[in-house]
């Protein structure tokens, strides 16, 4: 009876941590702005931030199937703002490709997005794949 009592507090709480994990995948999570300053700015005109701009920077892999939905996504919602009087640009690195920069960045998983602001501020950052209207919502008041 006892193994039966844990086995079912396992199942629990592993099922508990499985909901709240999967309950954080694709919200935008809103970050304050970071000073941009030394090697991170650096690496961030390496790959083509140029801080003119709202950018989002997103990674993912060859081997990642939801990246795919992230260039989706990514790809709608930048043609709809591109009427707007600074319309984002969309930079997709290979996480193989740029480990020091997701290192810099904290990526743990992937797809991860990065809504960076004109000055190259990191405002938004997003683990998983978001929905259109929330990316949306993130990106049109740094596009006006």
């Amino acid at each position: 009876m006892t193994q039966i009592t844990i086995l079912l507090i396992a199942l629990v709480l592993a099922v508990g941590i499985g909901l709240f994990l999967r309950s954080r995948a694709g919200k935008v999570r809103n970050v304050s702005p970071t000073d941009g300053q030394g090697s991170r700015t650096d690496m961030l005109t390496a790959v083509g931030v140029d801080g003119a701009r709202p950018t989002i920077l997103h990674f993912s892999a060859d081997w990642c199937g939801p990246c795919a939905a992230v260039r989706r996504v990514v790809g709608q919602v930048v043609t709809d703002l591109s009427g707007t009087p600074r319309p984002p640009v969309e930079i997709e690195l290979d996480i193989d490709e740029n480990p020091q920069l997701a290192k810099e960045l904290g990526v743990l998983s992937l797809p991860t997005t990065f809504i960076l602001d004109a000055d190259a501020a990191e405002r938004f950052r997003i683990a998983g794949v978001p929905s259109v209207a929330d990316l949306r919502g993130a990106l049109e008041p740094l596009s006006a």
